[in-house]
């Protein structure tokens, strides 16, 4: 097995480097040949016989017949097994990692333990992420330019809350900046943005763009893990909330909202958010409107014991899925033709911690299994692109196999269009991960 890990050593001391501004270097001209392949493209349903050639980082040939390589391509033999695109999660905190100061990194340790996980979300076959709240704009770059392993990365910096909002875990008898308190915390390192009113959540809005936000994530209802939001509460005003879409929207780019409850999720959708994050307890009424404003469910299947919650959070987590559960919220967005995208939520994650591997086939038993691997590969890549000029991979597509996409593949022994569940055992199942054009994994002999 080969796992390709470069430059190491420069993570210490990398948040202090202007990395944002940096170019990102140019790839090598290499070529890579993938023969023999059985290839979901990500948008059929079947599979068809196809070799496929990689110059650089992108997708150049796919034909039928023989493909010319250069004498010193590397070259691959599929063996008849299942290329396909690689792997997408629409809601995941990159730096949410056991050891790491919740969605950030505040040292040189937490931020290796950042790295490793990054690694280890590419080893699991997730070649693209949309980190829907975190200070995280250093380690993309880093994993943008080569420095490090790691899926490519939409960053939305700063979650956006109201004062005892989800995103405002501050201690209740501080006194908060709206009245005339010091930002703290995981405020004043950039991981959640607390602003109250028109011009506050304005601001807030404009600085995570000015960051290098690809789209903005606002709080808009009672959270599970955050301690002074019941769960049924809704977050921001009608006028603050529609303040933070305009913002966006004048970027060129759109609003995700964290909201469970079916009222958080219609006033969401009634200021112009397009991606409802969870929204398990939504009814029949809220998932209509999805449909009527073109918003999508970015659901997580979560089950107990996918993350590790105190009793107090326990019982929220229940009261989130009062109406039903995941299960529920998604059969009404398929009825109601509303656009589902597959995220996680994972967090607190270690080396044994349940994967987005296991949690994915469990959409299985609402769609059929080419509908879920559509969703997680160019389903959810369409969603990403919503982000317009904001989209740092803006100069080819993602989530397909296709001449001229970016070259993020998989290759899975054995065929997903049939069992989903091939893809849980990534260890044995994912024989070979190309992501950017370079072979971060290899279990084919040579």
């Amino acid at each position: 097995m080969t796992v390709t890990t470069s430059r190491r050593a420069m993570m210490l001391g990398l948040g202090a480097m202007p990395l944002l501004a940096a170019a990102p270097l140019p790839p090598e001209a290499r070529t890579i040949l993938l023969r023999n392949a059985q290839v979901f493209d990500g948008t059929g349903s079947t599979r068809v016989p196809r070799n496929v050639r990689i110059t650089g980082d992108r997708i150049n040939a796919i034909a039928t017949g023989d493909i010319p390589a250069e004498a010193d391509a590397t070259v691959i033999d599929c063996a008849g097994q299942t290329l396909m695109p690689g792997l997408t999660d629409a809601h995941w905190h990159m730096s949410a990692v056991q050891g790491v100061p919740w969605m950030g990194a505040g040292d040189a340790v937490a931020m290796a333990l950042v790295f490793r996980d990054a690694e280890r979300q590419l080893l699991r076959g997730f070649t693209t992420v949309r980190d829907t709240a975190g200070s995280v704009f250093g380690i993309k770059a880093a994993i943008d330019r080569g420095l490090m392993p790691g899926p490519r990365c939409y960053p939305s910096g700063a979650a956006i809350s109201q004062t005892s909002g989800h995103g405002d875990p501050s201690p209740a008898d501080i006194v908060p900046p709206a009245l005339g308190g010091t930002a703290g915390g995981y405020q004043a390192d950039g991981l959640t943005a607390v602003a109250d009113g028109v011009p506050a959540v304005l601001a807030a809005t404009r600085w995570q763009l000015k960051r290098g936000a690809s789209q903005v994530k606002i709080m808009a209802g009672g959270g599970v893990t955050s301690a002074h939001d019941p769960i049924d509460v809704v977050q921001y005003t009608p006028e603050e909330m529609r303040a933070i879409v305009a913002a966006a929207t004048d970027w060129g780019t759109y609003a995700c909202a964290h909201a469970y409850s079916a009222a958080a999720v219609r006033r969401c959708l009634e200021a112009g958010v397009l991606s409802i994050e969870h929204g398990h307890s939504i009814d029949d009424a809220a998932a209509a409107l999805m449909a009527e404003k073109g918003a999508w469910l970015s659901t997580q299947p979560f089950e107990s014991g996918d993350n590790v919650l105190t009793a107090e959070q326990q019982a929220k987590a229940s009261e989130s899925i009062s109406a039903g559960g995941w299960q529920v919220s998604v059969r009404l967005a398929k009825k109601h033709g509303v656009r589902v995208a597959f995220g996680t939520d994972l967090f607190s994650r270690t080396a044994t911690s349940r994967t987005e591997n296991t949690m994915l086939p469990r959409l299985g038993t609402i769609f059929s299994n080419a509908e879920v691997l559509r969703i997680a590969t160019s389903g959810n890549c369409a969603l990403f692109a919503r982000s317009g000029r904001r989209d740092p991979y803006r100069a080819a597509r993602l989530g397909v196999v296709a001449e001229g996409a970016w070259a993020d593949l998989l290759l899975v022994r054995g065929n997903p269009l049939d069992d989903l569940r091939v893809l849980e055992d990534y260890e044995r199942n994912l024989l070979v991960i190309v992501k950017d054009g370079v072979v971060h994994k290899n279990l084919l002999p040579g």
